[in-house]
């Protein structure tokens, strides 16, 4: 795919997957970012992906705007062979 179908792809897993607010849980969220969970976890730990929210003792989860906003960074940054 190109630069410009990948975009558009972004666009709409936001509009589709992601809710405009409220929280966005790790399984979601690994269904619009194409990376393992170990990989989530230390690119959160790193700063690279936003920090989640504790719901609960046992209940994490993202805000779907954070989310949305990473979509779009990711999105909009141009492969290095282009």
């Amino acid at each position: 795919m190109g630069r410009r179908s990948d975009i558009t792809l972004g666009r709409l897993i936001m509009q589709f997957m992601v809710p405009e607010t409220g929280f966005v849980r790790l399984r979601e969220v690994l269904t619009v970012i194409p990376v393992g969970k170990s990989c989530w976890w230390e690119g959160v730990k790193s700063g690279r992906y936003p920090k989640p929210v504790k719901l609960s003792a046992r209940c994490t989860a993202w805000k779907a705007e954070d989310i949305r906003n990473l979509i779009k960074e990711l999105s909009e940054q141009v492969p290095k062979g282009e």
